[in-house]
């Protein structure tokens, strides 16, 4: 079993007239110190902004800061002098270091955006603020997990300041239940820690069949301690996302 299994009822919430957020962790007006993230994974967000209505200019700083679009979309304006259109498969980094301002908006007249942010400290305080954004087809290869961040920026990944390998998979293989599908969890950058828990997996969307967890829904997460799970079944549209933080818990 999973060390920690946090379920999307048990997470923090926010709800004005533009926006309703989930707080997997410790965030804003959801004050829990004993649930503060895991290493140094901070944030996981799960936000839906109305249409014609989004986050004002405001500031960040000595953060890793991950955004990724479900659905929608999501204009992205920074005091670095980027700005951009972000859509469902998009993977925005902006990393604050020293400090950096911008502002997120759903273009829409019509249409919510559905999205997470994340948050990772870095490894240093007093970085230079950049930014980077990426696109990785996920439907194109269902079922395998995709680097999407990680300290190097292998295989197209973005770069964070982190030791922090971060992956997605979009699950659209529908299996019955005991019937295995061929999807196994990325290895752990520490070889070492196959009996500790080695990272935290949250289901973006849809649900999976988790071998150490049972039936895992959308919002669900945990804090999971073998080194290579399996997923059992799913429903198709599936999104997970994997923290591999093996090198620090």
């Amino acid at each position: 079993m999973p060390s920690t299994l946090f379920r999307a009822a048990e997470r923090g919430h926010t709800k004005i007239d533009w926006l309703e957020s989930y707080h997997t962790f410790s965030f804003g007006d959801y004050y829990a110190p004993e649930n503060r993230g895991h290493g140094p994974l901070r944030v996981i967000n799960d936000d839906r902004v109305k249409p014609a209505s989004g986050f004002q200019t405001h500031g960040h700083q000595d953060m890793e800061i991950l955004s990724i679009v479900l659905s929608g979309q999501l204009a992205h304006k920074d005091s670095m002098g980027n700005g951009s259109i972000i859509h469902p498969g998009d993977v925005q980094r902006m990393s604050a270091g020293t400090g950096v301002t911008h502002s997120e908006f759903n273009p829409s007249e019509t249409e919510a955006v559905h999205f997470l942010q994340i948050w990772i400290k870095p490894h240093s305080k007093g970085l230079p603020p950049s930014y980077e954004q990426t696109h990785f087809a996920l439907g194109e290869t269902p079922n395998q997990w995709r680097l999407i961040a990680s300290a190097d920026g292998q295989d197209g990944a973005v770069t964070i300041h982190q030791t922090v390998n971060v992956w997605m998979c979009h699950l659209n293989d529908v299996r019955l239940p005991g019937d295995n599908l061929p999807v196994l969890f990325p290895p752990s950058l520490n070889k070492d820690k196959t009996d500790t828990p080695s990272g935290w997996l949250h289901v973006a969307q849809g649900e999976a069949g988790i071998n150490e967890a049972g039936l895992l829904e959308a919002g669900d997460g945990g804090l999971f301690a073998q080194e290579r799970l399996q997923v059992t079944q799913t429903k198709a549209n599936t999104l997970l996302v994997w923290f591999d933080l093996s090198l620090h818990i």
